[in-house]
């Protein structure tokens, strides 16, 4: 798709509302944000303050209350649920703290997915180009409980990038890691990200983490807590 805007992604006034056993609650409140082609953003604050919410909506799995969130040029609040998939199979990438792999498929399997279900014919060769990428070509024939946490989220990044996204969305991909190993999985994650120009946004706690991202937004109570200007 011809790029006619500076921006990736550009939230306008998102509300979030549910409905719980004390009446409705407000978990997104009148959000607006943009982010451009190739930036990474760190999105943080405390638990319960709407993170992974906002990036749900931003990824086009939930939709907001109110407000209207513009992928790569697409609204996607005026899409229906397979309308959402199909752009997200090709624009969008995840990665989450749980690494979400299949147990009955193998690392390359894995990684593999995608692409096939894509309809990619070298599935294979591209799979494992992937996972040398991310130093795992002798781990490829292994199953997710054969890994360790932080070869599974090798895995899940090698996935992630298979289909060449133009956003990565990570929802705390490093919590469940040890320190050595966390930043080992940011390094590499950033490097793809430098050398692919994909956006990247990411959801974090771990302050060493969002120093990496060249801009950072941080959500209080549903709102974001200081004047937020596009860079």
């Amino acid at each position: 798709m011809e790029q006619t805007s500076k921006y990736i992604i550009r939230a306008e006034n998102l509300v979030k509302r549910v409905n719980g056993p004390a009446g409705s609650l407000t978990i997104l409140d009148n959000i607006s944000l943009a982010i451009k082609y190739g930036e990474s953003l760190a999105v943080t604050g405390v638990s319960g303050s709407g993170k992974s919410t906002l990036i749900g909506i931003l990824a086009g799995l939930d939709l907001p209350t109110s407000g209207k969130v513009i992928l790569d040029n697409m609204d996607l609040t005026r899409l229906d649920e397979a309308g959402r998939a199909k752009l997200r199979n090709r624009r969008v990438g995840f990665v989450f703290q749980s690494f979400q792999l299949l147990q009955g498929l193998t690392a390359l399997e894995n990684v593999m997915l995608p692409l096939e279900l894509a309809g990619n014919g070298a599935a294979r060769d591209m799979a494992l180009a992937h996972l040398a990428e991310v130093g795992l070509s002798d781990r490829s024939a292994h199953y997710p409980n054969q890994l360790s946490g932080g070869e599974q989220q090798r895995v899940a990044i090698a996935r992630a990038f298979a289909g060449t996204p133009l956003v990565l969305f990570a929802d705390e991909l490093t919590g469940s890691l040890d320190q050595e190993t966390a930043a080992q999985i940011v390094e590499l994650l950033f490097r793809l990200n430098s050398e692919r120009g994909t956006t990247l946004v990411l959801v974090t706690h771990d302050e060493a983490v969002a120093t990496h991202c060249s801009r950072k937004l941080t959500l209080d109570g549903g709102r974001i807590r200081q004047p937020h200007v596009p860079a």
